[in-house]
């Protein structure tokens, strides 16, 4: 209920002046016109008008989304914020005229009522779990806990930040042979539905049979031309019943999980930057000062993967009843030796979260190469596909007028 309410948290338009005399007009989100108006004698305030804005459905329908940028974002210049000396509170609302996401900065001037309000940081962002996971708001939480939040921000904000550069990275390799592919299958549909039946016209005035390969192109442009709108829908229904099982079933999620772990070229990739997430995380989550094991169930939800969430649950278990994190990690067979390595050499010094960090910038730096190369390496096989595909067509269609040049 809390998320819901902070969802639909009414904006009041106000006009006033400030304490030095100034006309100022703006808006502000709060739960009721009281706490809107309270809100604002406490900031010096002394309102003339002040009303509730209407929303506008249409404005609602296309409100851009906050996405994991803009948390990122926001995260950096509070931490930036704090560091300056600048108040919390105050803090807020410098970032809040700087975001371009009216979202977001609907979601930072929530945040900012509630503290206000009296509520804690922590508490704040708990009202937003669709934005603030539970790994964020416990890091934030210890940082109000032991004096420290400016510091913690800033670990917050370069954890989220490494985060962000890791996934944008992973989707760059995946985006570009896939978007490559997509257009080359369009081309070739379009070859198909508008050129072939030219050449196809051409060929009956032969009145002479035609070569295999081209009459079974010229048989699938009769069947495209005829039954394209089926493959439009044949194509959407694959797509959009992926999407549903993947959003409903957590047993076609898990299978997914396991086979990109599998796949040839990928699987490399997915697996780096498994170690990579994990290796962040739990450097950032005990570097904080939060248990070891603690620690561990947050970093699990981090891995993004069942097969490492069940395997660094595994380990959790294992270092409850007394075992050394590195022969834990050992024993799952799921990480590389040089992570347990380093691992060990870090409990052995008691600089555990040091030695973490150096792991998740090695694999980090690994990832980077691995997209690089695995960019190299898909251009030419891209250009074989586009070339085997449109090729193809071109030689189908050529090979009835070669076959009359050899006759005459």
């Amino acid at each position: 209920m809390a998320v819901k309410k902070a969802q639909m948290m009414p904006t009041f338009a106000y006009e006033g002046v400030d304490r030095k005399g100034v006309k100022i007009k703006g808006e502000l989100p709060a739960r009721n016109m009281a706490l809107a108006k309270v809100t604002l004698r406490k900031q010096g305030v002394t309102i003339k008008t002040i009303r509730e804005k209407r929303k506008n459905i249409l404005e609602g329908l296309f409100k851009k989304k906050v996405s994991t940028l803009d948390i990122t974002i926001f995260t950096r210049q509070l931490a930036t914020m704090m560091k300056a000396g600048v108040p919390l509170v105050q803090g807020f609302e410098i970032v809040a005229e700087g975001l371009e996401n009216p979202s977001m900065r609907d979601v930072v001037l929530g945040i900012k009522n509630d503290v206000e309000g009296g509520n804690t940081f922590a508490g704040a962002l708990r009202k937003y779990p669709q934005y603030f996971d539970n790994l964020f708001c416990s890091l934030v939480e210890s940082g109000e806990q032991s004096g420290a939040l400016e510091t913690m921000l800033d670990r917050v904000a370069i954890y989220k930040e490494k985060s962000e550069l890791l996934k944008q990275k992973i989707k760059k390799a995946m985006k570009y042979p896939i978007t490559v592919i997509v257009v080359a299958l369009i081309v070739t549909i379009i070859l198909m539905v508008k050129v072939v039946p030219v050449f196809q016209d051409l060929f009956s005035s032969f009145g002479a049979e035609l070569p295999a390969f081209t009459q079974m192109v010229v048989n699938m442009s009769k069947w495209m031309q005829s039954y394209w709108f089926i493959l439009i829908i044949v194509i959407g229904g694959l797509i959009a019943g992926f999407l549903e099982a993947k959003k409903r079933s957590k047993k076609f999620r898990d299978g997914l999980d396991k086979l990109a772990l599998k796949l040839p070229i990928f699987g490399d990739l997915v697996y780096k930057a498994i170690i990579a997430r994990y290796s962040r995380t739990l450097a950032t989550t005990f570097a904080a000062g939060v248990p070891l094991i603690d620690a561990l169930e947050s970093t699990a939800g981090a891995t993004n993967n069942v097969v490492y969430e069940e395997a660094v649950m595994k380990i959790r278990e294992d270092v409850a009843t007394g075992q050394q994190l590195q022969f834990a990690m050992r024993v799952s067979n799921r990480f590389p030796s040089m992570a347990v390595q380093m691992v060990a050499i870090g409990e052995e010094s008691g600089a555990l979260d040091a030695m973490l960090d150096k792991v998740a910038t090695h694999y980090e730096n690994e990832v980077d190469n691995a997209v690089d190369g695995l960019t190299s390496m898909m251009e030419p096989l891209i250009m074989a596909i586009l070339g085997v595909l449109v090729g193809g067509l071109v030689i189908a269609m050529y090979l009835p007028i070669f076959q009359m040049g050899s006759v005459v």
